[in-house]
């Protein structure tokens, strides 16, 4: 069955860096959009970034332009987030998804990030 696990979050200091990923089961990664979604607390769904199957033009949200960096590595079925320059704004449970049509089906248990000195 499909599987999204993610890792890598944890606490850092204004201005850390932290690199997420996501490893992926049941299905390949190559043939699907890749997505990362945050829930800050108390704070709905905010789509950050997304990858296609062809690695090219990747979206990110306003916030995270310049910072964030989203990528794959289709031998590992894996998606990666690398996180630059962090803000205490960007404190969240960030989850990758397996896209389906304009959103996604499958998601993750998530990794919580938190962003304070």
């Amino acid at each position: 069955q499909v599987q999204l696990v993610e890792s890598g979050g944890g606490l850092v200091q204004p201005g850390g860096s932290l690199r997420l990923s996501c490893a992926a089961s049941g299905f390949t990664i190559s043939s699907y959009n890749m997505i990362w979604i945050r829930q800050a607390p108390g704070k709905g769904l905010e789509w950050v970034s997304h990858i296609n199957s062809r690695s090219t033009n990747p979206y990110y949200t306003d916030s995270v332009k310049g910072r964030f960096t989203i990528s794959r590595d289709d031998a590992k079925n894996t998606v990666y987030l690398q996180m630059n320059s962090l803000k205490p704004e960007d404190t969240a449970m960030y989850y990758c998804a397996k896209s389906a049509g304009a959103g996604y089906d499958f998601w993750g248990q998530g990794t919580q990030v938190t962003v304070s000195s």
